[in-house]
């Protein structure tokens, strides 16, 4: 190669160098439930804040079947799960994320039609990707890794589940484990023992994601019915697993499962995922003694007294988790409200009604946060100390699967179609 040719060579990798960390910034995947971090924060810029039916749809693919998991995107491709034949069979979709094919459509699993809320559905796990395999919860509590070509690896069946509610918690991944929740209940003929009156029989799983083998099993000691997405933090050195189920928020060794420290939450039910931010763990108690509690991460043992820092028992949301936007914690209850606290305080620094109903979580993108109703209206306000709203949208149908964001598009899931928002 002669000079010429090699300084320009040397120039046009020295440029691609320069502009290659700020085009990653602009595109990330959507893997799990509530994004990269788990919190509902995409880094993207330029996302559309603006659309109806008839505008702005970059395409629209009807869905088959019903379910109330939220899409995740790797690459090229969204998945999403449903279920047919009344819940019988637990479908997983490939989508191409420009066009909006379907790629494949497989049945992944025969699951039984069990006992479950009339509000939840037979697909309301929220699959989570490695980006080689998909990894999809079943209401049996089966944990299942799919290739990328819709093929079941592997199929763990060493716990059965049973809830009252049916299943609505989403997989996390860490390292080489799959970790899923299950806070189930007693089914017939004591339905009532793990939903209304404590037991000791939750499971916090760990599975090896090459062979589905488990790896530990994590105890909660006593506790109630939950559907919390558990969360990954740094305490003191150490990653943890931090989660949260009916009268517990709890820390767990993420290397033996072994529990390293608990706060007592009372309440049954519980749904909103695990928030983290400034040192602190964010939750929402279930049912019987509803509260926003703020919990200082660390400790050992019991360290309820010594580690709770504020509570609320205020607009508490039942189903959609909270948002932690420094220095903000944002919600958006069932009734329709929308409120934004201080996260270190909890003092409240905005309450406004939205109207309609939440169970989508909301989620935030380049200083403004998405607020999605069960009605399909979507309200868009500008993250901060003052509640201005930027645009309202409306697509009426309805809408309980939480918000995706990717590749600089909305995604969003209808009880009829998965719609992606763009340009």
């Amino acid at each position: 190669m002669d000079t010429k040719i090699r300084a320009r060579a040397w120039f046009a990798a020295l440029f691609l160098t320069a502009i290659l960390p700020a085009a990653v910034v602009q595109s990330e995947d959507w893997p799990w439930f509530r994004g990269p971090g788990r919190q509902g924060i995409s880094r993207e810029k330029d996302i559309p804040v603006r659309w109806n039916a008839g505008s702005n749809i970059r395409w629209k693919t009807p869905i088959p079947g019903a379910g109330w998991s939220s899409p995740i995107v790797s690459g090229e491709r969204v998945f999403v799960t449903t279920a047919v034949e009344g819940g019988s069979s637990l479908r997983l979709i490939c989508l191409d994320r420009r066009k909006g094919t379907v790629i494949w459509d497989k049945e992944i699993a025969r699951q039984k039609a069990g006992h479950k809320q009339g509000y939840n559905s037979y697909a309301t796990s929220t699959p989570a990707t490695d980006g080689t395999r998909i990894y999809v919860p079943v209401c049996d509590g089966r944990v299942l890794a799919v290739s990328g070509d819709g093929e079941v690896q592997w199929s763990n069946a060493d716990f059965e589940y049973y809830s009252e509610h049916g299943l609505a918690v989403s997989p996390v991944l860490y390292e080489d484990l799959v970790l899923v929740a299950f806070d189930g209940s007693s089914p017939p003929p004591t339905p009532k023992v793990g939903w209304q009156v404590p037991w000791d029989k939750a499971v916090l799983l760990a599975l090896d994601k090459h062979t589905g083998r488990v790896r530990w099993k994590g105890s909660r000691d006593s506790s109630r019915i939950a559907h919390v997405t558990p969360q990954i933090a740094s305490v003191e050195g150490q990653d943890q697993l931090i989660s949260a189920a009916g009268d517990v928020i709890q820390g767990h060794d993420l290397k033996t499962g072994a529990r390293l420290w608990t706060v007592a939450s009372p309440g049954e039910g519980v749904v909103p995922s695990i928030v983290l931010g400034e040192g602190l763990v964010f939750t929402a108690s279930g049912f019987g003694a509803s509260r926003i509690c703020a919990v200082r991460l660390g400790g050992r043992g019991d360290v309820t007294r010594t580690h709770t820092v504020w509570e609320s028992k205020e607009d508490v949301p039942k189903i959609a988790s909270m948002l932690y936007v420094a220095p903000h914690l944002y919600l958006a209850t069932e009734t329709g409200v929308a409120k934004c606290l201080r996260a270190a305080t909890g003092e409240v620094v905005w309450r406004e009604r939205l109207g309609g109903k939440f169970s989508a979580s909301p989620v935030w993108a380049d200083g403004k946060i998405y607020f999605l109703a069960e009605n399909g209206k979507m309200t868009v306000v500008e993250d901060g100390p003052a509640f201005q709203v930027v645009a309202q949208n409306e697509l009426g149908e309805t809408c309980c699967a939480s918000p995706a964001i990717s590749q600089g598009n909305l995604f969003l899931r209808t009880d009829k179609a998965l719609y992606c928002i763009g340009e």
